[in-house]
């Protein structure tokens, strides 16, 4: 997709804050310190419309960013952050159930993990949430540029197999610093947009 504008629209806390409208949103979660600001703004050819943190845990509101006019990539809490306060950590959970729940305009989820390491527990639970509400999604692997070419093929399939991914889904390496995989993830979250609903059975 060719990019011919972004802007920030607004961060959100409760639902009654989420944007009015009917642009359709893609979604992006995975744990803290995935690299989910990094992917987005590598996708949208920006260096700062998504904030990016060494601090994991930054991201605590659900950020909404406009593309072309036409459609939102929404920026998600990250979780699994052991230092974040157990108050705030623990309103992340019902957080992004909501929006992935009961937001209409959404159609897919793009799930973050990270090369370097195996898929933890929490990033398990997310892919079986995701299944058994029936969302669409696409499982991305960041920070691909850290993992040795001859170790790529390898730590791909590991993931495939610790997620318990069937043969015919993606798994999308991705590197925001080298731009790799940008175009193909691209085309797959032009299919999620040209469906109605994030819903399997819609």
């Amino acid at each position: 997709m060719k990019i011919f504008s972004v802007e920030f629209v607004k961060s959100c806390l409760a639902p009654d804050d989420y944007p009015e409208g009917d642009f359709p949103e893609i979604a992006f979660v995975g744990r803290s310190n995935v690299g989910k600001s990094s992917v987005i703004n590598a996708l949208l050819g920006q260096r700062r419309i998504a904030r990016v943190s060494s601090t994991p845990g930054k991201t605590r509101l659900i950020y909404f960013f406009r593309v072309n006019k036409a459609l939102h990539f929404v920026d998600l809490p990250g979780y699994g952050y052991a230092r974040v306060p157990k108050d705030i950590k623990a309103s992340w959970a019902p957080s992004i159930e909501y929006y992935l729940k009961q937001r209409r305009q959404l159609r897919g989820v793009v799930l973050l993990l990270d090369a370097r390491h195996p898929p933890t527990d929490l990033d398990l639970q997310m892919k079986a949430w995701l299944e058994a509400a029936g969302i669409r999604f696409l499982v991305v692997i960041t920070k691909i540029d850290k993992i040795s070419q001859g170790d790529q093929r390898k730590t791909l399939e590991g993931h495939r197999a610790a997620l318990g991914l069937s043969s015919t889904l993606l798994v999308f390496p991705f590197s925001a610093k080298t731009g790799a995989g940008k175009d193909l993830l691209w085309r797959s979250i032009e299919r999620l947009l040209a469906h109605p609903s994030s819903r399997y059975s819609a």
